[in-house]
């Protein structure tokens, strides 16, 4: 099996073009790095982001690690891939915020030619703590 590669021309720029109007662009998310086996996103904090208790919910959470493992896997799709979906995701969330940023940095732990599994740690941009761990599996689409 050939080596995995990151696609050249996936840039964040063309990252936040293809999401323009969608719901990485209606939440917010903004990738900031893409290199090899790593995609960096981050999401400023917003009303509509909390729960009605005023804490950030956990679908906002999930909605930036699966966005930023989406991202990555499309950066690294193999020669026979045209797209992708996400099959499986699993999310423990160990913390929470109220205002400020998160950050989502995904990182490869498998990158096959039918699947790819990434794992994704989401931290609290002002103290670096973690909001959650979550691991996702996407199917590629030939």
């Amino acid at each position: 099996m050939p080596e995995p590669k990151l696609r050249p021309d996936v840039t964040p720029e063309l990252m936040i073009e293809r999401a323009k109007g969608y719901l990485p662009e209606w939440m917010g998310v903004e990738p900031v790095e893409i290199s090899l086996g790593k995609v960096v996103t981050r999401l400023e904090i917003k009303p509509h982001h909390t729960a009605p208790n005023g804490f950030l919910h956990a679908a906002s959470v999930i909605a930036l690690a699966d966005t930023t493992c989406g991202y990555a896997t499309f950066a690294h799709l193999p020669e026979n891939g045209k797209n992708f979906t996400t099959i499986e995701l699993k999310s423990n969330h160990l913390g929470t915020a109220r205002e400020g940023a998160i950050r989502a940095t995904a990182t490869a732990q498998h990158l096959g030619g039918r699947t790819h599994v990434w794992d994704a740690v989401v931290e609290d941009e002002s103290n670096g703590k973690t909001i959650a761990l979550f691991r996702c599996t996407q199917m590629i689409l030939t």
